[in-house]
C-alpha cells in the first residue's frame, strides 16, 4: 500500500510572493514543504504591477509611510500592523535585491539609495520601488528559482489544499493545527501533509467581497469552525 502522507517540519499553503519568500526565509533550518494548486507560477505576484513600498528617501521617513497608509486604509488598517510592515520594508527590499531582483535603477542614485522611485495614490512622498511595469513577475521569477533549488525546499505543484487537520485527530482539543490534506490534481488522490507549523500564504480577504485579482479560495479553511485566529 502506498504511503499517502508526508512529513515536514513546516507546510506553506501557497507559491506566491509571501510564500516562497517565508519557505526561502525558513530553509537554512528546517525543511519546508510547499503547496501550490496550479503551477508555481500560477498566483497573483506573477500579475502584479505598480510597486513596493518603502522608505529609502532621506527626505521621507517611516512615520510619514504610517501616517499615508492609515489615511488610505480609511481607519480599517491596525497601526501595529502597518508600523511593523513600514518598518520593515527597507530591509526587505534590501533582501529582494540581494537576491538578485532586477529592480529598476535611478541614473542619478547613488550607492545609498540607488533604486527609481515614483509615487503613487495615497502616498506624500517617492517610495514605490519597481521593476519596469512588471514588478510582480520579477519578484515571482527570482523567488522560485531561488526555492525551486534550495535543498530543504519541496514545491508540490497541482496539490489543492482541502482542508486543516488538528490536534484533535490526535484526542487532542483541536486548537493546534498539525497539518492539512490536499488533493493530488494530477492522480486524484487526496494526501496528508504533517507539520509542526502550517502557514496560510493564500492572499488576503478582499475577494470574499467582490472581483479582485487575488485568490482566498483557501483562507475558509482556517475560519472560526477550526478555532483558528485568522488576521489579515
Amino acid at each position: 500500500m502506498t504511503d499517502l502522507s508526508f512529513h515536514y517540519d513546516v507546510l506553506v499553503i501557497g507559491s506566491g510572493a509571501a510564500g516562497l519568500s517565508t519557505a526561502l526565509k525558513l530553509a537554512p533550518h528546517v525543511k519546508v514543504a510547499v503547496l501550490s494548486k496550479g503551477k508555481i507560477d500560477d498566483g497573483s505576484t506573477n500579475w502584479a504591477q505598480g510597486g513596493i513600498a518603502a522608505v529609502l528617501d532621506a527626505a521621507d521617513s517611516i512615520e510619514n509611510h504610517v501616517e499615508d497608509t492609515l489615511v488610505a486604509g480609511a481607519g480599517l488598517c491596525k497601526r501595529d500592523t502597518v508600523e511593523f510592515v513600514a518598518r520593515n520594508a527597507p530591509n526587505a527590499i534590501k533582501w529582494l535585491d540581494e537576491l538578485g531582483i532586477q529592480l529598476t535603477r535611478d541614473p542619478e542614485g547613488g550607492n545609498d539609495q540607488p533604486f527609481h522611485l515614483t509615487r503613487e495614490g495615497g502616498h506624500s512622498h517617492r517610495r514605490i520601488v519597481h521593476a519596469a511595469d512588471a514588478t510582480g513577475r520579477a519578484v515571482q521569477t527570482t523567488l522560485q528559482g531561488e526555492a525551486v533549488k534550495h535543498p530543504n525546499i519541496k514545491i508540490f505543484e497541482n496539490y489543492l489544499a482541502i482542508d486543516l487537520v488538528t490536534d484533535r485527530k490526535l484526542g487532542g482539543e483541536g486548537r493546534r493545527c498539525i497539518g492539512a490534506y490536499a488533493l493530488d490534481l494530477t492522480t486524484g488522490k487526496v494526501r496528508s501533509f504533517n507539520a509542526r507549523t502550517v502557514v496560510l500564504a493564500t492572499g488576503g480577504p478582499a475577494r470574499c467581497t467582490g472581483l479582485r485579482p487575488t485568490r482566498t479560495d483557501r483562507r475558509a479553511m482556517a475560519l472560526p469552525w477550526h478555532g483558528v485566529r485568522v488576521a489579515g
